[in-house]
């Protein structure tokens, strides 16, 4: 990796500062916006400028180590030296980095170690000891292993195409993908590519999503003609994955509280050929009222803290704090109790986290069914970010009849 180019560490820093500093920015959609500014830099520049920007947000806590200071909006060029010297990344001596002392960077980075487990992992000092009182001493596993970039993997979709045939098509792109064993629909990228450019993304013939998302869709069981409703939908991911496995037959209804979230499906839905999808914005109690006891299928993906995908939202690590996870732990308590109502007797629902602590996933369940007598767990499953793909929860659970 090397930055050579003024206008790339401008960029760069530009980026860093409005994901640090300003509310409400989230590192993905700063860097799409920046590399959508700048059309003019080749495929190189945008993967230089991704990396460096993506890795100094991971690394900001050992970096603001190395630099002996916290990172501020004035000394966001100095956070970057701190990485490129860290990294070994050659460099010019932009005027930028004029007047930094590199003699201090460098004693530190000498000496080889770090005086705390969170600097060494860089997160915030408190959730180095939530991670640890609830994951016991295989956190430090599961840290580095979300330290790590996150491969890219697709989802084919099956009312257009194969995997097998998928990857012939992007093959013929210059993308190259291979499948994964144990997930039928998943096709992983051999390297980053931008795959929103190429025409089998225009087509609908897959969905960015990552492979123990996609176990999800898998564990409903969903059966052609049902009725299905995802509960907390988004951007709808998992409900386009439901609809395919449905082959199209059958009804889904998305729910969100983001209207803005459901426009997105829509849209979605359109390109994916997606047909039997409706959206309802739960604009009060009413429209989960009125679906009670409506349901085959109810997907709970809830709102979470967000820990099993770091990998690929490892800006959110700076965002969260104590405070926010018992905030969300209370909503999905809540959203649990109110919207299982919306299944039928026999009825068979999932409640899915991208969490990976044990308070988000398994205690809320067995909270649930302690005060929920009707209904009983058939499974439950946890993927770990150690095992290479994003941390994942789900349990399925019968409302029996």
């Amino acid at each position: 990796m090397e930055l050579i180019h003024r206008n790339l560490l401008i960029g760069i820093h530009d980026a860093l500062q409005e994901t640090f500093f300003q509310e409400k920015k989230y590192a993905d959609k700063v860097i799409e916006r920046l590399l959508k500014a700048h059309r003019k830099w080749g495929s190189q520049d945008r993967q230089t400028v991704s990396e460096i920007f993506y890795n100094i947000i991971r690394w900001k806590k050992r970096l603001e180590y190395y630099m002996g200071e916290g990172v501020k909006p004035n000394n966001v060029y100095k956070l970057i030296l701190a990485y490129l010297l860290w990294s070994k990344s050659h460099y010019k001596k932009f005027e930028e980095f004029d007047g930094i002392k590199i003699a201090d960077i460098l004693t530190k980075l000498k000496k080889g170690t770090v005086p705390t487990k969170a600097i060494e992992y860089s997160i915030p000092e408190w959730l180095a000891e939530t991670l640890e009182k609830e994951l016991g001493k295989n956190w430090e596993r599961e840290m580095l292993a979300l330290n790590e970039q996150a491969p890219t993997v697709l989802r084919t979709n099956t009312l257009k195409t194969t995997p097998r045939e998928l990857i012939a098509d992007l093959k013929d792109e210059n993308v190259e993908s291979f499948t994964i064993k144990n997930y039928p629909d998943a096709v992983q990228l051999e390297e980053k590519k931008n795959v929103f450019l190429t025409s089998a993304f225009k087509d609908g013939l897959f969905e960015v999503q990552d492979a123990s998302s996609q176990k999800i869709g898998e564990l409903l069981d969903v059966k052609e003609g049902m009725r299905v409703v995802d509960a907390c939908a988004g951007a709808g991911g998992k409900t386009l994955h439901l609809a395919a496995l449905m082959k199209n037959k059958g009804q889904i209804i998305a729910l969100d509280i983001y209207e803005w979230k459901l426009a997105e499906l829509k849209r979605r839905a359109k390109r994916a050929g997606a047909h039997n999808i409706e959206t309802r914005v739960i604009s009060d109690n009413k429209v989960i009222k009125r679906l009670h006891e409506k349901a085959d299928r109810l997907l709970i993906d809830a709102p979470c803290s967000g820990l099993g995908v770091l990998k690929r939202n490892p800006d959110s690590k700076w965002k969260i704090d104590q405070d926010f996870i018992d905030r969300i732990k209370g909503e999905q308590q809540q959203i649990l109790q109110d919207y299982s109502k919306i299944l039928k007797k026999g009825g068979q629902m999932i409640y899915a986290t991208c969490s990976i602590l044990p308070s988000e996933n398994n205690e809320q369940v067995k909270k649930f069914l302690e005060n929920n007598p009707e209904f009983s767990l058939i499974k439950d499953e946890k993927i770990m970010p150690s095992e290479g793909y994003d941390g994942f929860y789900m349990a399925l659970i019968k409302r029996n009849g």
